[in-house]
């Protein structure tokens, strides 16, 4: 059995919707946070919520984005380069937020960052961790999986060091992603924006337990690791796709892919197959906003991982 790793007490978690302004459950969730803090207020808790709407302009014009792709703009590089009349609006705003809730990599940064995500694609609720050893949030991850019932909760881990991460929630000390889907672009559904709503509430109320210096056990998780990602078959003169995704592929996200399985269907008929030796499980199937970044779909390795016991150090705490 592992140890039990002792973390500061959590005192500052950002709840985060709107970085793809087209991805309305964030949008529309997060005033209902704002709504219901101002009702309750933080009377009786540990932790120190704050809600942000990351894009603001491209939610008004309900956009992705304005200029560039917020999601990608938290790099150390684009958070320090020097900022003219025309450097893009989102590079702009990630230095904003940036100032917000970081600075990144700093102590001073909030403790959780939890942005809010939709998918096109048939994910249920997605939680993304860039790091392997990310303690706080895998233990987040296990209680959204035994707290949520209405839809699958699953785990998907992309080992980069959080200093090259580029996604808004690497400028916290443990940031998630939470990807909720399917939902076209431009929409909200009800019944993800309550799931969505419930992990919110789960992930407070898990901090709550956290801070109380209850030790949280661990145990075994399973977690999709990104391998690599595949592109649609494309034209060699114009770019343009030849196929689209298999039907009996579409909507079977985290299935396992195996040597020989239908994976695309040519617009003139043909079914083209999976020719991978290693089975593989694809991941965010025809991703509508990831047309333009040439991905037709991830591919992960399922692996069981042992995380251990954790605490909070309240004998740690100086106030």
């Amino acid at each position: 059995m592992m140890e039990q790793i002792p973390f500061p007490v959590l005192r500052r978690v950002a709840i985060c919707g709107g970085t793809h302004g087209n991805e309305m459950t964030g949008v529309f969730l997060v005033p209902e946070l704002e709504r219901r803090k101002k009702e309750k207020g933080d009377a009786g808790r540990s932790v120190a919520f704050t809600t942000v709407l990351s894009n603001p302009r491209a939610a008004k014009e309900c956009r992705r984005y304005m200029d560039k792709d917020l999601n990608r703009c938290f790099t150390k590089d684009t958070l320090s380069c020097p900022i003219t009349e025309d450097t893009p609006y989102e590079i702009q705003r990630a230095q904003e937020l940036n100032s917000l809730l970081g600075p990144k990599g700093s102590d001073a940064a909030v403790d959780i960052i939890c942005d809010l995500h939709n998918t096109t694609a048939n994910m249920g609720l997605t939680i993304i961790s860039y790091s392997w050893s990310n303690w706080i949030g895998l233990h987040v991850f296990k209680h959204l999986q035994a707290t949520i019932t209405s839809t699958p909760v699953r785990l998907v881990l992309i080992n980069v060091p959080p200093c090259e991460a580029y996604s808004l929630e690497s400028v916290a000390k443990y940031g998630i992603s939470l990807e909720a889907g399917p939902q076209p672009q431009g929409i909200v559904r009800a019944d993800v924006f309550n799931f969505m709503k419930q992990a919110v509430d789960a992930i407070l109320e898990w901090t709550e337990i956290f801070n109380s210096g209850k030790v949280i056990k661990g145990g075994e998780v399973e977690a999709y690791l990104i391998q690599k990602s595949m592109d649609f078959p494309r034209d060699a003169t114009t770019g343009q796709p030849t196929a689209a995704i298999h039907p009996q592929l579409q909507d079977q996200d985290f299935c396992l892919l195996q040597r020989g399985d239908p994976m695309f269907l040519t617009f003139s008929g043909e079914t083209l197959n999976y020719e991978e030796e290693q089975p593989l499980h694809p991941l965010f199937i025809n991703e509508a906003a990831y047309y333009e970044k040439g991905i037709a779909f991830h591919l992960a390795l399922k692996k069981t991982m042992s995380i251990p016991s954790i605490r909070a150090d309240t004998d740690g705490e100086k106030n």
